[in-house]
């Protein structure tokens, strides 16, 4: 189990209060979805919906980046 997971509706990190996904989630989700890089973009992008209807003063590119841009 990990502290990293989202505090919502500020989407922060709940283990070190960074911008959620934090480079530590980021690291442990790579991990969790190793052989599955579809199934990771599926999940970042759920959160992106997710995330977009609480943040919706920040730029849509800004949110893009934020989840689903170190994806790779």
């Amino acid at each position: 189990m990990t502290t990293h997971e989202p505090v919502l509706p500020v989407w922060s990190c709940g283990g070190c209060a960074a911008p959620w996904p934090c480079a530590t989630r980021r690291q442990q989700l790579r991990a969790e979805f190793d052989r599955a890089p579809v199934s990771l973009a599926l999940y970042l992008g759920a959160q992106l919906v997710r995330a977009s209807a609480d943040l919706h003063w920040l730029p849509a590119g800004a949110l893009h980046r934020r989840f689903l841009g170190w994806v790779r």
